[in-house]
């Protein structure tokens, strides 16, 4: 399951090796809720953790992530696995992760300008 949550970096970690072969590095955003903006941590693993070397508290972000959760000695852990860290909204990010770069030009085409179809569709039932 894949999310997007935009919101302000409130604090970011340092790199954590947790093994040899297996690194994590989390960071909080302040995701605003009304009256109370939510504090929400975040983790990045592996060759992920430098996406985060790019941003400093107070920056913009947009993440998208997975849920992931699993139990360990009857307790029940979920882990929000950010897999896409970039600047939000204007002038923020590269020309590539725009939106008008992402989808049509129109979404909507007008398709009354489409040729007629040809053929008996006088097939229903009744």
């Amino acid at each position: 399951m894949a999310f997007e949550v935009e919101g302000k970096l409130h604090r970011l970690f340092a790199t954590e090796q947790k093994s040899a072969s297996f690194q994590t590095r989390e960071f909080v955003l302040e995701i605003p809720d009304g009256n109370y903006p939510q504090l929400v941590k975040f983790q990045a693993v592996q060759e992920r953790c430098a996406l985060l070397d790019a941003f400093k508290e107070g920056d913009r972000l947009k993440v998208s992530f997975d849920l992931r959760g699993r139990e360990w000695n009857g307790k029940y852990l979920t882990n929000l696995n950010a897999w896409r860290v970039e600047r939000a909204g204007e002038g923020g990010g590269n020309q590539e992760n725009t939106p008008g770069e992402q989808f049509p030009a129109d979404p909507f085409p007008n398709y009354s300008e489409a040729p007629p179809a040809t053929g008996n569709f006088d097939d229903l039932p009744f």
